[in-house]
C-alpha cells in the first residue's frame, strides 16, 4: 500500500481530552475519529490491526470447538422481560420502539436470544454438548463513556454461549474456554492476570476476567504474591479482625464544632481514624439505609450493589437527612431507635470498643462508645496490605482493564426461558449454560497501553496492520525512490505487508509518523542509497541495522520468521 494513496492522515496536535496513552496516540495516528461521546469509526489502517485480533480469536475459538454464527442486534423486549433483565439491566439498555408501537433494545449481550434460538432447536441430549460464538457489534448507554476505545458505548465484541447437559460437562466446557482465551492472550503478546469476579448484570454461579494492568482500567485488583490469589476487589471478602474487646470506658458526650469529616475528627479528638465509627445514609428505592463502616475503612459501592440486588441506590441528600434524623452530615450516627431505617456493619466494626461515634446531634460525637451490633457484612474497599482471603498475606492492589469475561451461567437463562432438553432417561431437564466475551476493539486500546513509548505506539508483530514501513527519505532523488519501488515490490510480491512512504513531506514528517503509528520494521532509504545500503530499524527496540540492498529481502524474511510472522 502506498501511502499517498491511503486513506491515513495523522496529525501534529495534541488531541484534548485524551487521558489515556491508547485514546491519545490512536487519535493523532488518524486510527479513530470519534463521531460523538463513547462513539469512534476506524479508519483502514485500525481496520487491518481489528481484523488480525478477530482472526487470532475466531481461530483459538475454532480449534475449541466453538461454531461461529451471527445473531441480530435488535432484541425484542420479550425475550428479555423472560430472563427479568428487561428492568434489572438498568439504563446502559438501549431501548427502542418501532411504528408498531413493539419494544426492542439494542444488544449489550446475547444471552437471551440466543437461549431462544436453542431452545427452539435442542432437544436431546445427543445435541449437546454446544458451543457457539459471533463476533458482533455491542451498545451499553454508558454514563460516563471515556478512554476512546477503553469505554465506549458501541463496540465489537466475541460472545460465546457454551450448552451441556449437567454441571459436570458444563464445567468442562468453562475449562476448555479459559485454555482457548490463555491462548488468545498469549498470540496478542499481552500481559494478562486472570482474576476471580462478580457475576453482575450477566448473573451465573462464578465467572473470571482477564485483565491488563494499566491505570486507565474501570477494574481494580488485588492479587497475592504468596499464594497467588487474585481477585476483583468487589469480590474480595475482608473477613472480621482478630480482635479482642477492650474492657468497657466511660461514655463522653464531646463538643466537636463543625468537625464533619473523619480527617478532622481524628485530629480534633487526638484518635486513630480506626477508633471512629462512620455512618453513611443512603436511599434505595425511598427507602433509607444506614451503612456502618470503620473510620480508616472506605465503602465499596459494588458490594453494595451486590447486597441491595440493585444498583440503583444513592448517598442521601442534606434535606433527606434533616427529616429523618433532623440532624446534618457529618453527625449522622447508628441510634434510629423508632425510625424505619435498616443499618447494615460492616466486618470492620467486629469487637469495635471504645469507639468515637455521632449521634445526630449537630456539633456533638460520643467518645468511649461500646454498641453491641449482632450481624455482620463485608461492604469495604479492598486497600494495599489488607490480607489476603486465602493466605493472610498482603495484597497487593492495582487498576485493570477487562479484556475478557467468563461466567459459568448454570440455569440462570435455561430455566427462567424453558430451555430444556431430554436426557438418556426421557427427563426433561434445563441445559446448564456458560458465556464467554472478548472486547476486540478494547483490544486494540489495551495493546497500545502496553506497547507504546513517548513517540508512539509499538505494535506487536502479530497485530501490526502492516510488518513493513518503507520510508523514502526524498522522493525527488532518483536512486532513493527507485531503491524503494524496487525494495516494496520485492517484498509484496513475497506476502509481506509493506506500507511504502511515498509521500512527498519532510523528512522529519516522515520519521515522526513511522514512530507514531508504530510498524514493526521501518526501512529508510536515505542517502545511503547511492551506495547500495539501506537502513533497518526496530520500532520496538529502537536499534538501527544497515543492510545491503540485494540482502534486505532475505533479512526481512529472517527477522518475521524468528519473531513469529
Amino acid at each position: 500500500m502506498r501511502w499517498s494513496r491511503y486513506f491515513l492522515y495523522t496529525t501534529k496536535e495534541e488531541p484534548s481530552e485524551t487521558e489515556a496513552a491508547s485514546h491519545r496516540f490512536l487519535t493523532k495516528a488518524g486510527f479513530i475519529k470519534q463521531v460523538a461521546s463513547g462513539i469512534y469509526e476506524l479508519t483502514p489502517i485500525a481496520f487491518r490491526v481489528l481484523k488480525k485480533i478477530e482472526n487470532i480469536v475466531r481461530d483459538e475459538m475454532d480449534k475449541a470447538g466453538a461454531q461461529e454464527l451471527l445473531l441480530t442486534i435488535l432484541n425484542p423486549a420479550e425475550l428479555w422481560k423472560e430472563t427479568g433483565r428487561w428492568d434489572y439491566y438498568g439504563n446502559e439498555l438501549f431501548k427502542l420502539k418501532d411504528r408498531s408501537d413493539r419494544d426492542y433494545c439494542l444488544g449489550p449481550t446475547h444471552e437471551e436470544e440466543i437461549t431462544d434460538l436453542v431452545r427452539k432447536t435442542v432437544r436431546s441430549y445427543k445435541q449437546l454438548p454446544l458451543n457457539l460464538y459471533q463476533i458482533h457489534t455491542k451498545f451499553r448507554d454508558e454514563k460516563r463513556p471515556r478512554y476512546g476505545l477503553i469505554r465506549g458505548r458501541e463496540f465489537i465484541m466475541k460472545d460465546a454461549y457454551s450448552f451441556d447437559t449437567d454441571e459436570e460437562s458444563a464445567k468442562n466446557s468453562y475449562d476448555i474456554m479459559v485454555k482457548a482465551y490463555k491462548n488468545i492472550f498469549k498470540r496478542l503478546n499481552l500481559n494478562i492476570l486472570m482474576v476471580k469476579a462478580d457475576v453482575g448484570q450477566i448473573g451465573g454461579k462464578s465467572s473470571h476476567e482477564f485483565v491488563a494492568i494499566t491505570k486507565y482500567g474501570e477494574a481494580l485488583i488485588a492479587y497475592c504474591e504468596n499464594c497467588g490469589y487474585a481477585a476483583n476487589t468487589e469480590i474480595v471478602e475482608l473477613k472480621k479482625p482478630n480482635v479482642e474487646k477492650e474492657p468497657p470506658l466511660v461514655l463522653e458526650e464531646v463538643y466537636t464544632p463543625n468537625i464533619k469529616t473523619i480527617e478532622e475528627l481524628s485530629s480534633f479528638l487526638n484518635v486513630a481514624k480506626s477508633k471512629i465509627i462512620k455512618s453513611v445514609l443512603y436511599i434505595k428505592e425511598d427507602k433509607p439505609i444506614m451503612v456502618l463502616i470503620r473510620g480508616d475503612k472506605k465503602i465499596d459501592e459494588k458490594k453494595l450493589e451486590r447486597l441491595f440486588g440493585t444498583d440503583e441506590f444513592r448517598l442521601a441528600e442534606d434535606d433527606e437527612v434533616l427529616r429523618l434524623l433532623n440532624t446534618e452530615k457529618g453527625f449522622i450516627g447508628p441510634f434510629v431507635e423508632g425510625k424505619d431505617i435498616e443499618i447494615i456493619v460492616d466486618n470492620s466494626l467486629y469487637n469495635a470498643s471504645n469507639m468515637v461515634v455521632a449521634f445526630n446531634k449537630p456539633h456533638y460525637h460520643y467518645k468511649n462508645a461500646n454498641i453491641d451490633f449482632e450481624n455482620f457484612v463485608d461492604v469495604a474497599q479492598v486497600e494495599e496490605n489488607d490480607p489476603c482471603p486465602e493466605c493472610g498475606s498482603p495484597l497487593k492492589v492495582a487498576q485493570g482493564l477487562e479484556l475478557g469475561h467468563t461466567f459459568l451461567l448454570g440455569t440462570r437463562y435455561s430455566l427462567p426461558m424453558k430451555a430444556f432438553f431430554t436426557d438418556k432417561d426421557g427427563v426433561e431437564k434445563p441445559v446448564v449454560m456458560g458465556c464467554y466475551g472478548i472486547g476486540i476493539s478494547r483490544l486494540i486500546a489495551a495493546l497500545v497501553e502496553q506497547y507504546h513509548d513517548e513517540k508512539g505506539i509499538k505494535w506487536p508483530l502479530p497485530v501490526a496492520p502492516f510488518q513493513v514501513l518503507i520510508s523514502c527519505v526524498n522522493t525527488s532523488d532518483d536512486i532513493q525512490y527507485s531503491t524503494s519501488e524496487h525494495l516494496y515490490k520485492s517484498l509484496t510480491q513475497e506476502g509481506i505487508e509493506v506500507l511504502f512512504d511515498d509521500r512527498d513531506v519532510s523528512p522529519g514528517v516522515k520519521f515522526n509518523d513511522a514512530d507514531l503509528i508504530g510498524i514493526p520494521y521501518r526501512i529508510v532509504v536515505g542517502k545511503k542509497a547511492k551506495d547500495g545500503l539501506v537502513e533497518v530499524v526496530d520500532r520496538h527496540t529502537l536499534k538501527a541495522v544497515d543492510v545491503p540492498i540485494d540482502k534486505v529481502l532475505d533479512y526481512i524474511k529472517d527477522i518475521l520468521n524468528v519473531n513469529g510472522r
